[in-house]
């Protein structure tokens, strides 16, 4: 788990759209987000629409069963509009928290932080 997770997160910080696609369920869910793959994909691309340096960085892992448990810094600089805000060139940087439950492969659910530190930092 570990190491998929890794291959995960290289995607992510490459920003390959369709890499991290491969590592989604098509119907994959999310708590208090629009589910789907499409959905996921979409909120990416507009995050690196507004910051194309965008990073995460792994803090801690913790694997059990199917279940991951992810502690992540991310961060970056914000040159495109994002939910709602006009770029402000601010650098940003941002705890994250998530947990992922896979099956086959993929994250069928997924939960975490909400962005209010990222948006906090952008007003």
């Amino acid at each position: 788990m570990h190491e998929w997770f890794g291959d995960y997160l290289d995607a992510c910080n490459r920003h390959d759209l369709d890499a991290i696609r491969g590592f989604l369920a098509p119907t994959v869910r999310r708590a208090h987000l629009p589910g789907g793959a499409d959905a996921w994909i979409d909120d990416l691309g507009d995050l690196f629409r507004a910051f194309p340096d965008w990073r995460w960085r792994r803090i801690q892992l913790v694997a059990e069963g199917d279940r991951i448990a992810a502690h992540l810094r991310a961060g970056g600089t914000q040159v495109g509009a994002f939910r709602g805000i006009a770029a402000t060139r601010r650098h940003v940087n941002v705890a994250e928290f998530a947990i992922y439950r896979l099956a086959g492969g993929r994250i069928v659910e997924a939960t975490g932080s909400e962005p209010f530190e990222l948006l906090d930092q952008l007003r």
